[in-house]
């Protein structure tokens, strides 16, 4: 059916695929880490992530110039889709000067009315799906 060296690539292929879709728990290769597969909930978000999100129904207006601009989604933690598609948000983060860690990650083309919204309070390392 398949020569050795061709049954090697096949299943290096699957390998890879399974790798890439995360299917495979704890088989993180670091940047194949995924959305945790847990949702939260708009209100069990910190206070400040409550108000960005509703900031970002109403189109702002945003207490940060970063607010609203192209998230590239270099970590590729995200669900893939071209570049344009999400956009970033500062959640305020008490106590701290900066913009600190928390962020808000929206995906669509109409800003106002996003497909999926996601939270992050480690600066990008690790995201949850926010369920409003």
């Amino acid at each position: 059916m398949f020569g050795s060296s061709r049954l090697v690539r096949f299943a290096a292929a699957c390998l890879t695929s399974v790798l890439l879709a995360g299917v495979v728990p704890g088989a993180s290769a670091g940047a194949f880490q995924r959305v945790q597969d847990d949702s939260v909930a708009l209100a069990d978000l910190p206070e400040q992530a409550q108000t960005t999100y509703s900031l970002i129904l109403a189109g702002g207006p945003f207490p940060y110039d970063k607010d609203g601009t192209v998230f590239g989604n270099r970590e590729r933690l995200l669900p893939q889709e071209k570049r344009g598609y999400y956009r970033e948000y500062t959640v305020k983060t008490p106590r701290v000067r900066n913009r600190g860690a928390r962020r808000i990650v929206c995906g669509g083309w109409k800003p106002t009315q996003p497909d999926a919204c996601y939270y992050t309070a480690d600066h990008y390392n690790s995201f949850q799906r926010i369920a409003p």
